[in-house]
């Protein structure tokens, strides 16, 4: 059957979320509008050298960005703390903020992120057990499951995270939560099938999306990989020709 496109606000819709930590920061804009026909989120890497070993972007980067895109900005803050920058990456046009379970006061964090009128998204890394996250998930709209160690773009995919993936899907559905549950890194058109079996639908792809000759084709296949596994129609309603797309 044919289905319109979901919008970007639609936390169930199956969705690939290109990472610009992968993208040529050189000519950034241009790579995020080479990518917008298939997508309406963007995955926007954000690290401080403590929490992870390495340094990425910070809110005046956001800003510059958010003038040539109109997409969903999905921020990931890979920093120790989150709660200096959240009103800051607010005002530059993040729509949604991911923080890591890992840096404690988590229900302080969600409550900051309400505030703000973002998106509220919750991170673990890959040996970060599913209790420690459990007691957030009626009060988010983002699980994000990381599949590698975060810090550097182009590593292996940990399909051993993927039972944490099952666990939250099966406890969020039970709840009936309108849940998006998201996986980070190695991500490509096979793991991306593993992925969707395990109960993910926001797929974020970095390597294999802007290391490839055509971003958008990749970027496609990998959504056209998750929607055949769903049972979904691949029919794209876009034109990719034209660079335009149905919402």
């Amino acid at each position: 059957m044919s289905t319109t496109a979901p919008t970007a606000t639609d936390l169930t819709a199956l969705r690939v979320a290109p990472s610009i930590l992968s993208a040529d920061f050189g000519s950034l804009a241009a790579a995020v509008e080479q990518i917008t026909p298939g997508t309406d989120w963007l995955h926007v890497d954000v690290m401080d050298g403590h929490f992870v070993p390495n340094l990425t972007i910070g809110p005046p980067v956001v800003a510059s960005l958010r003038a040539h895109s109109a997409l969903y900005f999905d921020t990931h803050l890979m920093i120790t703390e989150p709660e200096r920058y959240l009103e800051p990456f607010r005002d530059a046009g993040a729509d949604g903020c991911t923080v890591h379970v890992e840096v404690g006061h988590t229900a302080e964090l969600i409550e900051q992120m309400r505030s703000l009128g973002l998106r509220a998204g919750l991170a673990c890394n890959p040996d970060t057990p599913f209790a420690d996250v459990e007691p957030f998930l009626d009060q988010i709209d983002l699980l994000l499951c990381m599949t590698v160690f975060p810090g550097f773009g182009g590593q292996s995919f940990m399909a051993e995270v993927l039972p944490k993936v099952a666990q939250a899907r099966a406890v969020a559905d039970d709840a009936g939560l309108s849940l998006a549950i998201e996986v980070d890194g190695g991500i490509d058109e096979h793991t991306v099938v593993d992925s969707v079996r395990a109960g993910a639908n926001v797929f974020v792809a970095g390597s294999a999306v802007f290391n490839r000759d055509d971003p958008l084709t990749a970027e496609l296949v990998i959504l056209e990989a998750a929607r055949v596994e769903m049972g979904q129609d691949v029919e794209m309603n876009q034109d990719v020709e034209t660079g335009s797309t149905s919402r």
